[in-house]
């Protein structure tokens, strides 16, 4: 599972290093203001359903309806099914997305009730519409992306996301070269980002994945309307930390800027949360689907620890260094062209207030597909609603007297509220067990990381304060590797984790 979570976790961290190229790009495209809100909200909008429906999603159920399919009547018999799946999916999502054309004024009025009597109302709703083509393709995406994961072939999924921000990498790479007017700009960039959609399926059909899926048809019979049925709940569910940023984004509409500034923060909480999340969602889903289907209460137990231990180990640093090196790292990334300083200071407040809830998010990813293993979608999709409510209550309040860091603390609470709900009903319902290895390592763990943030802490006068340029990246470089270096040695000293175990854990198949 190791080895199989490390091949996700490369593909995503690659995926989300050219997000930060993306997003650094934009910020010196377009700035902060109307035009990059009205993007920005627009684009939070597609991120949504790339959430959705995919990075893990729609693994939670169609991964087990898979695998249980195959077990029970054969090979051909879940390819039909997948067939099926794909089909309806497919002619699903075009007459989903000719409805929400239609009806974009509303739902951006919904999404960001600011807007309403501006002109970013209309740059949104254009924006938006330009973008629609996107999700017609990522249907077929997702459901050939799932199937290759559940027979265990996690290197084409883990990669072909990238396609995405390179296709828009470029695209802003020649609008930056043609000094293009920002509303411009940002016109042309939203319909490249239905080109960046088609390119990823065009990559998986090359690769023939799907003859996993035939024959293909629509069908709407009692079988599929049972799958989405779980699927549905379970897709909004996974997509809990965009939802999130949405309620967030409701309340921050009405104030100038915030809204990109909550983005760009919430841009910095993707790298580590995508990289344990969608880890968790592609691989876990399946470890544990085997597991309960066997009912092998120990392989439960083990991947359910294993997956605590990696999510722990990955988010608390992750956390800890966020707080510490915000604004340096803001600077850095998106302190370029029409983002000014004024807008640095206040992403990276934002940044550390969305930080205190990267721990909750990850540890949501953990608890989630033990649900999902066991066909329970419900549960996941009551807690991020619950996440939701609470976020927007806060938000108002919080909003009125911090400004966008009130909302970004508000997002944070919704996240603790949605994961402290699953980890109750978790352990009322069936039972949370982590094993007696991990109960040992799970203090070293957090012993080794509080120190690493210490030791960030401590060192934070070291980088100059008006660094720039390559003297700011190399500064800033030395200090995150200095961290990530005392961190290991310390999970080694204090027997949490050994270079041993985990040469022989990467070199077991997956």
């Amino acid at each position: 599972m190791i080895r199989s979570f490390l091949t996700v976790s490369t593909g995503t961290l690659a995926s989300r290093l050219l997000g930060f190229a993306r997003d650094s790009l934009i910020a010196a495209l377009l700035g902060t203001g109307a035009v990059a809100d009205a993007f920005l909200a627009a684009f939070q909008l597609v991120n949504v359903v790339r959430r959705l429906l995919s990075e893990g999603a729609l693994n939670a159920a169609l991964i087990p309806a898979w695998l249980r399919i195959r077990d029970r009547d054969g090979v051909p018999a879940a390819a039909a099914f997948a067939g099926r799946v794909l089909g309806t999916v497919s002619a699903a999502l075009v007459l989903i997305s000719i409805g929400i054309a239609l009806l974009m004024p509303l739902i951006i009025m919904v999404i960001a009730p600011g807007f309403v009597g501006s002109r970013t109302l209309d740059l949104a709703v254009n924006n938006a519409r330009l973008m629609l083509p996107y999700l017609a393709f990522a249907g077929p995406v997702t459901v050939l992306m799932g199937l290759l994961n559940a027979q265990g072939r996690f290197g084409l999924t883990a990669f072909s996301p990238l396609l995405f921000n390179i296709a828009l990498i470029v695209a802003i790479a020649m609008l930056l070269a043609w000094h293009a007017d920002a509303a411009l700009a940002a016109w042309m960039l939203a319909a490249t980002v239905g080109i960046a959609g088609l390119l990823q399926l065009l990559m998986l059909l090359s690769q023939r994945s799907a003859r996993l899926a035939t024959p293909l048809r629509v069908s709407f019979d009692k079988e599929m309307r049972a799958f989405f049925g779980k699927a549905i709940p379970g897709m909004i569910a996974s997509s809990g930390p965009q939802w999130l940023m949405v309620a967030g984004a409701i309340i921050a509409s009405a104030t100038p800027s915030a809204v990109s500034w909550l983005y760009f923060a919430n841009r910095l909480i993707e790298l580590p949360l995508g990289i344990v999340g969608v880890a968790m969602g592609t691989v876990l889903v399946p470890e544990l689907t085997r597991a309960v289907g066997s009912g092998d209460r120990d392989a439960v137990t083990h991947a359910e620890s294993r997956a605590l231990e990696l999510a722990t180990g990955m988010a608390l640093p992750a956390t800890l260094g966020l707080i510490v090196l915000a604004e340096p790292i803001v600077r850095l990334l998106f302190e370029h062209g029409a983002f000014g300083a004024q807008d640095s200071a206040a992403t990276a407040q934002a940044l550390m207030w969305l930080a205190l809830g990267l721990p909750a998010h990850v540890l949501i990813k953990a608890l989630s597909p033990a649900f999902y293993a066991r066909s329970d979608t419900m549960t996941p999709l009551l807690a991020t609603a619950k996440g939701f409510v609470v976020t927007i209550a806060l938000a108002v309040l919080l909003g009125h007297l911090l400004g966008a860091s009130g909302i970004a603390a508000s997002i944070a609470l919704g996240a603790w509220s949605s994961a402290l709900s699953l980890l109750r009903k978790g352990r009322a319902v069936f039972g949370f067990s982590i094993d007696a290895s991990a109960r040992t390592r799970l203090p070293r763990i957090v012993l080794a990381a509080l120190a690493m943030g210490a030791l960030l802490w401590l060192t934070t006068g070291l980088v100059p304060a008006g660094a720039h340029g390559f003297i700011h990246f190399i500064a800033l470089g030395v200090q995150i590797a200095v961290g990530i270096v005392v961190y290991g040695l310390l999970l080694q000293i204090l027997g949490a984790a050994s270079w041993r175990e985990a040469v022989n854990a990467l070199k077991r198949p997956g």
